[in-house]
């Protein structure tokens, strides 16, 4: 049984990505209750411009409290995920949380957007998230057998039917989008199961690496919140009862103000008080 005041203790997480970033942030938060953690990541060496790989990432897991099982694969590959789910049931029982991480970003115009990103982002954003919640359902109706409160949670936004978004960036709204849709699709779906499905989406843009790299890094990070405060928020959402929590597309700052979380101020990246930049789609 888990323990007082850590209720994810003895679960099993599966993610895609977590080799660095907002993913990294919920999987050591959840690996904080002495959960497990199976990572599915391609980063298996050093990039050159992002930190961090799926070696770096399991080491801070661990020191975090959780146990780890590494899957260095493509989440693109139907053979690498269904191993994936396959070894973790066998390595750690079942699967209780679900995560769909994993995704690419291309904010170029359609004329612009060479068709070979529009297919990766198609690929790892929709199709990746739609493979991993799809192999993890048998375990995760043996989870609400149990009565463990099982949860899929993807990092996507509400489904903003606004042209503005579609009109910014088509082919990234598409990919992200569809994330949504396996939302709403699945929570419907798996509902009578005991099966939560949510998404959880920033208020404001988040501190990581890819924002930083980029030009104008600094000054975009002193107008944006860390992955802290998507952790808690994801942490949150796993810890309400499934019957409770589904169908829902959150925004972290929601979360944290529905459970008495107001002051929000050491989320900034960096301190002060000047106006915060809202992510994309809202």
């Amino acid at each position: 049984m888990p323990e007082r005041g850590q209720p994810l203790a003895g679960k099993t997480l599966i993610m895609s990505g977590g080799s660095r970033g907002i993913g990294l942030e919920i999987a050591k938060r959840v690996a904080a209750d002495g959960a497990n953690i199976t990572l599915i990541a391609k980063t298996d060496r050093p990039h050159p411009k992002l930190p961090g790989t799926i070696h770096t990432a399991a080491a801070e897991i661990e020191r975090a409290g959780g146990t780890v099982l590494k899957v260095v694969g493509d989440i693109r590959n139907d053979d690498v995920v269904a191993g994936a789910v396959e070894e973790t049931v066998r390595r750690f029982g079942g699967i209780d949380l679900v995560l769909n991480n994993a995704s690419a970003i291309d904010l170029s115009p359609t004329d612009s957007l060479p068709m070979k990103t529009y297919d990766l982002m198609q690929d790892i954003n929709c199709r990746g998230s739609f493979a991993l919640s799809k192999f993890s359902i048998p375990a995760l109706r043996k989870s609400a057998a149990a009565g463990r409160d099982p949860h899929v949670l993807t990092m996507s936004p509400p489904l903003n039917l606004d042209p503005r978004w579609a009109g910014y960036a088509l082919g990234y709204t598409i990919a992200k989008y569809g994330m949504s849709l396996i939302t709403l699709g699945l929570a419907a779906e798996l509902r009578a199961d005991g099966i939560a499905v949510d998404s959880l989406w920033p208020r404001t843009i988040i501190a990581t690496a890819a924002i930083r790299n980029r030009p104008g890094g600094a000054e975009r990070a002193a107008t944006a919140r860390t992955p802290g405060i998507c952790a808690d928020a994801a942490y949150l959402v796993f810890t309400t009862p499934s019957q409770e929590a589904t169908g829902n597309f959150y925004l972290d700052d929601e979360v944290l103000a529905a459970h008495g979380i107001t002051e929000l101020d050491r989320y900034r990246a960096i301190p002060g008080d000047g106006p915060l930049t809202p992510d994309l789609f809202l």
